[in-house]
């Protein structure tokens, strides 16, 4: 079980539960296409966000394997939602889980996605004991291979036309790190506001994390 003590803070940033008065900072995430790009869905209209935003209001705490937990990302100085990050409990007997992360891109670039990420990281496995965690990707989408990458994890797999994405055969790339792996870091991804080498386009894993 866990059920992390609200809200998150960051040297930059406030990781919380979502509310129902996250909507409009929702939508405007959600209904961009360059979002929606590397992701399962098409971008989505006020309907379909508030039906996710329900689904996501709920996913607060982790109790079984199978649930989601599903943070809000804000900056605390406006109290804008600029993105959510993610963390599926996979399985118990295995000790597995999955992050997933997806931002607004006028804040892509500033590092936000790993500094918030590292959290979901954390919490998997200081919090859940998980023994693994992995993240996927669209080949394709190169800046979140690197975001994976700069967070510590290994790339596993190169999956080719594993599946049909959008009307076309896709690839798929798949991270991981283990527990040791996590501890054993000399210097963890940067917390600070400096920005990373790389502008990071932060849309994640196809948002399987909660498989909306």
């Amino acid at each position: 079980m866990l059920l992390p003590d609200y809200p998150l803070q960051t040297a930059r940033l406030r990781l919380r539960p979502f509310r129902t008065e996250d909507f409009a900072d929702l939508l405007a995430i959600q209904s961009l296409p360059q979002v929606a790009r590397y992701l399962m869905w098409e971008p989505r209209g006020a309907t379909e966000v508030r039906q996710v935003l329900d689904t996501k209001i709920g996913q607060w705490e982790l109790n079984a394997e199978g649930e989601t937990l599903a943070l809000a990302v804000v900056l605390p100085a406006t109290g804008t939602v600029i993105g959510e990050v993610s963390l599926r409990w996979l399985s118990r007997e295995h000790r597995q889980g999955e992050i997933g992360y997806v931002f607004h891109p006028d804040h892509h670039g500033h590092g936000y996605a790993a500094e918030a990420a590292e959290v979901l990281l954390r919490l998997g496995f200081a919090g859940l004991v998980l023994h693994r965690i992995i993240g996927r990707c669209d080949a394709r989408n190169l800046s979140s291979a690197r975001l994976l990458e700069r967070l510590g994890m290994r790339r596993e797999a190169h999956f080719v036309h594993n599946e049909i994405f959008k009307g076309e055969w896709g690839d798929e790339l798949l991270y991981a790190m283990l527990d040791h792996e996590w501890a054993g870091r000399r210097q963890a991804p940067s917390m600070s506001s400096d920005r990373p080498r790389s502008q990071t386009e932060a849309v994640g894993p196809r948002e399987r994390a909660d498989g909306r």
